[in-house]
């Protein structure tokens, strides 16, 4: 990640830390990036490409549980 050097002296003290904690998680996010590519080139290339695309365990996590709620809401008749 390349960030501007433009800064505002003014909020130094707030923002150093924070980008100080950016740089230091910079190319250690989790993932596989050329895995990533890899998929998306695939769904580019496919006839009949899925509406939604999940990238990672994250990704999957977050809409299991999102689609558990909508469950059990609805068999509560909330929805």
């Amino acid at each position: 990640m390349v960030r501007t050097g433009r800064s505002i002296a003014d909020y130094d003290a707030l923002f150093d830390p924070i980008r100080r904690a950016r740089e230091e998680k910079n190319g250690h996010q989790a993932g596989n990036p050329a895995k990533a590519g890899q998929a998306i080139l695939a769904l580019i290339a496919s006839e009949n490409p899925p509406v939604h695309l999940l990238l990672g365990t994250d990704a999957l996590g977050l809409v299991r549980a999102k689609l558990g709620a909508s469950a059990s809401e609805s068999r509560r008749g909330k929805i």
